[in-house]
C-alpha cells in the first residue's frame, strides 16, 4: 500500500490517547490512526448504540399509547389510500 505523508492538528488529549494506544497495542501511531479511520469509516450510516436504544424507547412509548381512533376508521383510511395509489394518487379539490 502506498503511503502519503499528511499533517493534522490535534488537541493534547487526542495526542495523549494516540500515544497510549500506540504503546498498549505495540503498534506505530500511524497504524493506530489507519485502523481507527477504517473502523470509523465502516460505522458511517449505522446507528450508534445510544441511538438504537433511544429509538427503541420511542417505539415502546408509541406502542403503549391507546389508539385515538377506532380500528374501523383507520382500516377505511388505509383502503382509501391504497385505492388512490393504484389509480394514480388522490385528487385534490383544485385538480381536474
Amino acid at each position: 500500500m502506498a503511503t502519503v505523508k499528511v499533517t493534522f492538528t490535534l488537541d493534547a488529549e487526542t495526542i495523549n490517547r494516540l500515544e497510549r494506544a500506540s504503546e498498549r497495542l505495540a503498534k506505530p501511531k500511524s497504524q493506530v490512526i489507519r485502523e481507527a479511520v477504517q473502523e470509523y469509516y465502516q460505522r458511517i450510516g449505522r446507528l450508534s448504540e445510544s441511538e438504537k436504544l433511544r429509538m427503541l424507547r420511542v417505539m415502546d412509548e408509541m406502542m403503549a399509547r391507546r389508539p385515538s381512533r377506532p380500528d374501523r376508521e383507520v382500516d377505511a383510511e388505509l383502503r382509501e389510500i391504497r385505492r388512490a395509489r393504484r389509480s394514480g394518487g388522490r385528487r385534490t379539490a383544485g385538480e381536474t
